[in-house]
């Protein structure tokens, strides 16, 4: 059976993230009441579990009370390592950045909950790709901004040098993009397919004067004899219709491989602001996408491995998951890749 957590289960220890957002706030001098407002969390127990929902109107709160465009990227510059024991010191004994973007990805639960992260190697690209995991779509440019930050800042701290990252984002351009510049550079694309940080290969493997592998290994070892933390239902859902994809994955054996019934499914998904067809279509952009990088295939291969029966339902199915057809999306993929 599948692990998960929805976005109203306590799953966040009240001591990580959720203290993170509070204390930033304090420090700005934002009122309590406003902060913790519709949270349930008046006052935030450090001891007591927080939901992702707690945690995102919490976040939500902090936006609203401050006001300023640099919240997001600031909080950013604090997220990570974390204060999450073994995971968090593995990311701080990182040797290299593909150690380092592994253990992200392989502890996201514990590190990052409200993102989950997804790296891809191929050639001379490796691409790092965040996925929503509670369902947020209010906050999802927040939080891209914020996680995205964390990343930069931690490797630049490992590194001991800004690394060459550029950014894609799954939105329009914002009308002003002065804080994007600043904590990320200027290397940025938007009304992208995805919300991704892409480098060059060649510095994944570079080792990096503050990393100690013995270390991290040592801490790995200990965080997986941690007791384990559920993802979120849609970082879970994600990752189980990636492995299932070219086999037409149904709502009805999803629901049982998550041990719940059809209809529970559907009003999980309706909480999270999602259905399960938006989060197939999502996914399966996403192979599209890769396809047509990674893979370099034409139309026809990828709507066969895809499981359509011709090129061009398969490019009407792409233009409706993402409101263009593939030619024009290949030449904007060259030019952000």
């Amino acid at each position: 059976m599948i692990a998960w957590c929805a976005a109203a289960d306590p799953s966040i220890p009240g001591y990580l993230q959720p203290a993170l957002v509070l204390e930033y706030g304090r420090a700005a001098d934002a009122d309590d009441a406003a902060l913790l407002r519709d949270t349930g969390l008046d006052p935030l127990d450090p001891a007591t579990p927080v939901s992702a929902n707690q945690l995102l109107r919490l976040l939500a709160n902090l936006l609203r009370a401050l006001d300023s465009p640099d919240t997001s990227f600031m909080l950013g510059q604090q997220l990570l390592p974390g204060h999450d024991g073994a995971a968090s010191h593995a990311l701080v004994q990182a040797p290299t950045l593909r150690a380092l973007l592994e253990t992200l990805c392989r502890w996201h639960a514990r590190l990052t909950p409200l993102l989950r992260p997804r790296l891809e190697t191929w050639d001379d690209v490796a691409l790092l790709y965040w996925v929503d995991s509670h369902g947020a779509p209010s906050l999802r440019p927040a939080l891209v901004e914020m996680h995205m930050t964390a990343v930069v800042a931690l490797c630049r701290w490992l590194g001991g040098e800004r690394l060459p990252w550029r950014f894609c984002f799954n939105r329009a351009a914002p009308r002003h993009v002065e804080q994007h510049h600043v904590h990320l550079g200027s290397a940025l694309r938007f009304d992208c397919q995805l919300d991704a940080m892409v480098i060059d290969a060649a510095w994944l493997d570079r080792p990096w004067p503050r990393g100690n592998g013995t270390a991290a290994g040592l801490a790995q070892a200990a965080a997986a004899a941690e007791p384990g933390r559920p993802p979120g239902l849609l970082a879970a859902l994600y990752d189980y219709l990636l492995e299932r994809v070219r086999a037409a994955p149904t709502l009805e054996r999803t629901a049982l491989d998550f041990g719940v019934s059809p209809a529970t499914l559907k009003r999980q998904l309706l909480r999270h602001h999602t259905h399960f067809q938006a989060e197939l279509d999502q996914v399966r952009t996403h192979v599209a996408l890769w396809l047509f990088q990674a893979r370099r295939l034409d139309n026809e291969a990828a709507a066969a491995y895809l499981g359509f029966h011709d090129a061009a339902n398969f490019r009407r199915s792409f233009k409706r998951w993402t409101g263009i057809t593939p030619g024009p999306l290949r030449l904007a993929l060259d030019a952000a890749l």
